[in-house]
């Protein structure tokens, strides 16, 4: 049996060395030897480059008032109220950290201060009815951002200055009425962190909180308002928060 196998492949062997040969001579070419590509990972998306979009959410202020004559504390009610607006920046990535410039400009919609309080003024004369009132218009930052990123999942942070324009305050008592500066702008610092995801080439969507920390505020009632004429009013850790979402269009650079 071993004899007859072995005479089995010494016969195949001298076969297909004469068909090799003979394809040779008659001008065939060896059939084609199909090798597999090595594996190539994805190559991983690039947040470099610019920027545009939108944005809509809630904003809040939780300062107060406070005078020097009486000590009165002019809670604020911290309503929440509709903002919207839109943004604009660039990024730079460096491996996975990615750094870059955003500035946003939000409407806000009704953001009215209008705090009354009752008290009863030192020598007399019964209880009496104050109204403060005032609002917030818009908001704009500046900020520098700095986030990691998971391919297409950016995890940030940021940190810059930013702006708050509103009407002017009005404080009223009775018929009488006293009103501060034909407007109001105040400056402060921004803190904030988000998490942006891009769910298409160039689109992105995006979760964001900011705290915008404001100046300390005074003024001065007129003496020719009655009781408070002459007092003192002062902000109290004033600060106004965001919380939106948004989307943007990137103009990048990294990606075919």
């Amino acid at each position: 049996m071993h004899k007859q196998f072995s005479a089995f492949v010494l016969v195949s062997s001298i076969l297909g060395i004469s068909i090799a040969a003979n394809a040779a001579d008659m001008g065939i070419p060896p059939a084609p030897v199909y090798k597999v590509a090595p594996y190539m990972p994805p190559a991983e998306f690039s947040w470099t480059g610019l920027y545009l979009g939108g944005n809509v959410g809630g904003g809040w202020n939780q300062g107060s008032w406070a005078d020097s004559l009486f000590g009165i504390n002019w809670g604020n009610p911290n309503n929440p109220v509709l903002i919207g607006g839109g943004q604009v920046g660039g990024n730079y990535q460096i491996q996975h950290f990615v750094i870059g410039l955003e500035a946003d400009f939000d409407w806000v919609a009704n953001h009215n201060i209008n705090n009354a309080i009752t008290f009863t003024p030192p020598g007399g004369g019964g209880p009496q009815t104050f109204q403060l009132t005032a609002t917030t218009k818009w908001i704009t930052t500046v900020a520098a951002r700095v986030g990691y990123a998971f391919d297409t999942i950016l995890i940030y942070a940021k940190g810059g200055g930013g702006w708050v324009g509103g009407s002017n305050f009005t404080l009223i008592n009775g018929g009488a009425a006293a009103t501060f500066s034909n407007g109001r702008t105040d400056t402060g610092w921004l803190a904030g962190a988000g998490v942006e995801w891009a769910f298409a080439h160039n689109w992105t969507v995006r979760l964001e909180y900011d705290y915008l920390g404001l100046s300390n505020r005074s003024f001065v009632v007129p003496a020719a308002l009655p009781v408070l004429g002459g007092d003192t009013f002062t902000t109290k850790n004033p600060n106004f928060q965001t919380a939106t979402v948004g989307i943007n269009y990137l103009f990048n650079i990294g990606n075919p």
